[in-house]
């Protein structure tokens, strides 16, 4: 399919662009296959100056659009003069990131064209024809800077503190489990051919497999989809096995379902479930339920309502905040991870964590309680090794869940921002660990507008299946290249940083958990002040981050 079929009009003149914060300018706008382009030139007696602004189809949200003076428009038939009223419009974009942007076009005609090719090239479905394929930048070779063998390494470092669990290829082309990597790591006592048997018995053949492994207890984090029980309560002796052989010689482990017990029970009707306790009698069963899916994006749609609603009293809009629940999902996620930690840290036991899919809630919690444990994953490499491993290689389906942001409307699919509240998470760590987390919050939100729309190939497609399918490796662009390179690292790295060997315990205390201001309102607030004292930061430790 060409692109190019789904341009209504190239090029309009005379277009004047809006944007909070920003002066706004007047100029050309262009359409092109992947971006929208003004090209404005200086005006002499005014402050607009020579600007070239691009906009990826991809980042947008919502199209909205108006027509203005429609009423004054008289056919040039029915005006012997040819002159009469104008009908002008304005396209409203609403981007992934947040940001509005304005295009006050001076036609009408012209305003539905814009506003119907930006639409269509905004939720185009074909992977392939995505701007990562097409995506050149000057000076970088394909290939550079994607993360290779993130398993092995994983492996290596776990073989220098225990020799029980071994790296297993049985997902070899992925035939056993489409949304898990090739190779995984098991326990040594699991055969292969048992390995295939308990994927049987797990929702989309997602079978227990190793997220974390604690060194100063020797206890595990494992993650897993729900075991399809079903209504005749089937059973798996592999299943129970491989949990069994995860122990490690423990006396008993902790299942902790990211579901209310009455929605884990009634699964079964569907074939799903939980763990039956008489088949796992070493292993106690915690239930603590996660919002997920539709009502997740929901709640982000009543988030970022509410923190671009500006004719709202104070009180009137503390009171929505409250309503949108975001808050309270941040709480719920902080406090499940912690108290995945603190089954690890502080009793000395093994925890499996899963859901219904475990590519959900499931990473969330994984990934959390790993930030909380392990002062490796607050550095700058081991943030992203966590991302790489815990999201992507773990098969998160970023693809269908990031196809929507907070500005959706109507019915969602499978939209749900189950890694933005992840990186929310993460936000409300580094403010109360300030010197803990060697990144800062640049980092966290250059990930969250990345996971929506990127010009980079990293978080394209669902699994590791489809992104070796569309060989998303050899033909786009890693996103971490670029983060890891000198001048901009220098931006995304915490000034006070010490390297913290304890674990982080978050408080989930209501005046703890706080809005993301420097997410939800950066197109709102000016970040100048935030500037002005990052930089400062760096003079007064010593150092100059330019």
């Amino acid at each position: 399919m060409e692109l190019s079929h789904l341009i209504q009009t190239s090029q309009v003149e005379k277009v004047r662009v809006c944007c909070p914060l920003m002066p706004s300018v007047t100029g050309t706008l262009c359409v092109s296959s992947h971006h929208l382009i003004l090209s404005a030139q200086a005006v002499e007696d005014t402050k607009q100056e020579k600007c070239e602004l691009w906009l990826l189809h991809c980042a947008v949200d919502s199209v909205e659009k108006s027509v203005h003076n429609i009423g004054m428009l008289k056919s040039k038939e029915n005006n012997k003069d040819g002159e009469g009223g104008s009908s002008s419009g304005t396209v409203t974009l609403k981007c992934k990131d947040l940001q509005v942007i304005q295009l006050e076009i001076p036609d009408m005609e012209e305003t539905f064209n814009v506003a119907r090719s930006v639409q269509a090239l905004s939720s185009l479905d074909n992977i392939s024809l995505s701007y990562p394929f097409f995506f050149r930048p000057a000076g970088c070779k394909l290939g550079k800077g994607w993360s290779r063998d993130t398993m092995e390494n994983f492996y290596h470092k776990l073989k220098a503190e225990t020799d029980a669990w071994r790296l297993s290829d049985v997902n070899e082309n992925f035939k056993v489990c489409p949304s898990y990597p090739e190779k995984i790591i098991v326990p040594l006592s699991c055969s292969d051919n048992s390995l295939k048997r308990a994927a049987a018995f797990r929702q989309g053949r997602r079978f227990p497999v190793l997220s974390y492994y604690h060194s100063r207890t020797r206890s595990v984090l494992l993650r897993s989809a729900q075991p399809l029980v079903g209504p005749n309560h089937h059973f798996s002796e592999d299943d129970e096995n491989l949990l069994n052989a995860a122990l490690m010689g423990q006396s008993h482990g902790f299942i902790i379902d990211v579901r209310y017990e009455q929605e884990a029970k009634q699964a079964r009707s569907s074939g799903g479930g939980t763990e039956n306790k008489d088949r796992y009698p070493r292993w106690s069963i915690l239930y603590r339920s996660l919002e997920r899916g539709q009502a997740l994006q929901r709640s982000l749609t009543r988030l970022v309502g509410t923190c671009y609603e500006t004719y709202m009293g104070r009180n009137h809009w503390l009171s929505n905040l409250q309503a949108s629940q975001w808050l309270s999902h941040i709480k719920e996620a902080l406090s499940l991870a912690g108290l995945a930690a603190e089954c690890i840290e502080r009793e000395g036991t093994c925890v499996l964590v899963h859901g219904e899919e475990g590519a959900n809630n499931t990473l969330l919690v994984t990934s959390l309680a790993q930030l909380i444990l392990s002062p490796d994953c607050r550095t700058m490499v081991g943030y992203q090794e966590l991302i790489e491993h815990e999201w992507l290689q773990a098969g998160h389906p970023f693809q269908l869940r990031c196809a929507r942001s907070g500005w959706a409307q109507g019915r969602f699919k499978q939209e749900s921002p189950n890694f933005l509240l992840f990186l929310d998470c993460c936000w409300q760590l580094t403010r109360q660990f300030p010197m803990s987390m060697e990144f800062n919050e640049e980092l966290l939100c250059t990930l969250a507008s990345h996971a929506y729309s990127s010009e980079y190939g990293t978080f394209l497609c669902n699994n590791e299946k489809e992104r070796n399918s569309y060989k998303v490796r050899e033909k786009t662009h890693s996103l971490w290249g670029i983060l890891n390179n000198f001048k901009q690292r220098k931006h995304l790295v915490n000034p006070v940083y010490e390297r913290n060997p304890l674990a982080i315990w978050p408080s989930v205390a209501p005046q703890s958990i706080q809005l993301w201001e420097g997410f939800f309102l950066r197109y709102l607030v000016s970040t100048e002040h935030k500037e002005r004292s990052w930089q400062r930061t760096w003079e007064l430790v010593g150092k100059d981050p330019c």
